[in-house]
């Protein structure tokens, strides 16, 4: 069988709506869809109007969304530290420390001039 992405050829065969739906889930194994689909159904069973419900939805997804992106922000410093230590580190030490090793130098070992 085909994969299909859609539920209208199940409705159009003459397959409730619910059932439709719930094939559509079990098919693309997607676990927010799965979600989905499940809040629909409780709202078409319960007479909530869909909008409302798409509406909560929508603004569930955009939290996760931002919690997603907040956690991986999180993660980068972690992964700054290494090519820091390596790179930045020792540049930063040279140019601060070469002028006063020269001039020490200079000082202490005055036949090197």
């Amino acid at each position: 069988m085909p994969y299909r992405s859609s539920p209208d050829p199940d409705i159009q065969v003459g397959q409730s709506r619910r059932n439709a739906y719930e094939d559509l889930a079990e098919r693309t194994g997607s676990i927010p869809l799965r979600r989905f689909v499940r809040t629909v159904i409780q709202a078409e069973s319960y007479g909530i109007p869909l909008a409302d419900v798409l509406t909560a939805q929508a603004d569930e997804m955009r939290i996760a969304r931002r919690q997603r992106a907040e956690r991986k922000a999180m993660e980068i410093p972690v992964k700054v530290v290494f090519p820091l230590i390596i790179c930045i580190l020792p540049v930063i030490f040279v140019v601060i420390l070469g002028p006063a090793a020269i001039s020490m130098m200079e000082t202490l070992f005055p036949a090197l001039n």
